[in-house]
């Protein structure tokens, strides 16, 4: 049933450490309230679940980088999908990736929103 489904959307990378750390928090926030949670990158979002470069982005200065988000997103039980076609256009090869990732066809961030009640952008 989509009433409990909830899709976030991350196209925000490396460049822009600001928007990296709130959409693993809010994907936290709602597994905990029990909510089915996907998040789908695309874009820039994908270069986030190479392995070592989460550990390398500080949102803010003197913080948490977004590593312990991202970990915090997993261990809460949050599937990380990541677009084939964004993984080639950074060249990004599936062993390259954190394990939690699963690799997917753009098609399944359509059929995903479609069965979500909410989806965030970010």
């Amino acid at each position: 049933m989509a009433d409990d489904k909830v899709m976030i959307v991350m196209t925000s990378g490396p460049e822009t450490p600001r928007r990296c750390a709130t959409p693993f928090f809010f994907a936290s926030l709602a597994a905990a309230m029990e909510y089915d949670v996907t998040m789908f990158f695309t874009i820039d979002g994908t270069l986030l679940l190479k392995k070592g470069m989460a550990e390398t982005i500080y949102p803010k200065a003197g913080g948490k980088p977004v590593s312990a988000f991202l970990n915090e997103a997993i261990e809460a039980g949050v599937k990380m999908l990541a677009c084939t076609a964004s993984t080639e256009l950074n060249d990004i090869a599936l062993e390259d990736l954190i394990p939690e990732v699963k690799m997917v066809g753009g098609a399944t961030m359509w059929q995903l929103a479609e069965d979500c009640k909410t989806v965030l952008t970010f």
